[in-house]
């Protein structure tokens, strides 16, 4: 089994910056991927950003430039920073890990809320 926990949600203003971070622990051989999603009030789920075990990233238009994705392997943490942030990022983020063999993980999650 494996456990997520994010963390570094909270409320910050338009233009302001944020950290999230996900520390992973349990049986976590043959992680894959980590990747951050998000989840707006009445949306579905989206993809924000995906970092590979050999450090290749992807990211969704909507925050390419202002998001940076990371890992820290000896940590067991995936970080998201969070730059130039508007309102409509307002949004619960989820952490995610995938093993090779596809089966995946989620975190429960850290609210983000930027005013404006």
């Amino acid at each position: 089994q494996v456990q997520l926990v994010e963390s570094g949600g909270g409320l910050v203003q338009a233009g302001g910056s944020l950290r999230l971070s996900c520390v992973v622990s349990g049986s976590i051989f043959s992680i894959n991927t980590m990747s951050w999603y998000r989840q707006a009030p009445g949306k579905q789920r989206e993809l924000v950003a995906v970092i590979f075990s050999g450090g290749g990233t992807n990211y969704a238009d909507f925050v390419k430039g202002r998001f940076t994705i990371s890992r820290d392997n000896a940590k067991n943490t995936a970080y998201l920073q969070m730059n130039s942030l508007k309102p409509e990022d307002t949004a619960v983020y989820y952490c995610n890990v995938a093993r090779n063999s596809g089966r995946d993980y989620w975190g429960q999650g850290t609210l983000v809320t930027v005013s404006s």
